[in-house]
């Protein structure tokens, strides 16, 4: 459903929000910290900082931050910024969806529920509980796992 730009976004911007810093970070860190290739996740931060999510930092000890605070970024804003304007499949655009044909308004029922609920998280509530419980760990495959991951391992030597 989302693209793998959109996913690692998430992944990244996550990673910052755990890590708690202030001082910007390098997306080459912040690549290793989540196991991504360097390159890839240069892009991706790229098209975070021309949304306005990230925030870049030039010179020696630049990198990126965080330009919007995690209770005020939706997840729709982040998928748009990776993947472009979330757009509807239907046949042709109407406004009477009475008139149109079932797949129409089905795909119409169906952009409006991804909308909703993209808009309805942030990226605070991911942050709130970033992990399945302890429990699942050793039997479900998370996708935010590598994005907390190496935090804690980090925090943990502090």
């Amino acid at each position: 459903m989302l693209t793998q730009t959109s996913e690692l976004g998430i992944q990244v911007l996550l990673h910052l929000v755990l890590i708690g810093e202030d001082k910007p970070v390098s997306p080459r860190r912040i690549a290793e910290s989540i196991s991504s290739s360097p390159t890839y996740m240069s892009k991706v931060a790229g098209l975070l900082v021309r949304a306005g999510i990230l925030r870049s930092h030039r010179g020696f000890k630049g990198g990126v931050t965080l330009a919007v605070e995690p209770q005020e970024l939706t997840l729709l804003e982040i998928v748009e910024a990776c993947q472009g304007k979330v757009l509807g499949d239907f046949c042709q655009p109407f406004a009477d969806l009475n008139l149109v044909c079932a797949y129409h308004r089905a795909m119409s029922e169906l952009h409006d529920a991804i909308i909703g609920v993209l808009s309805r998280w942030t990226l605070a509530d991911l942050a709130a509980r970033p992990q399945p419980d302890p429990s699942l760990l050793p039997h479900v495959k998370c996708k935010l796992r590598l994005a907390v991951g190496k935090v804690k391992q980090r925090t943990k030597r502090r």
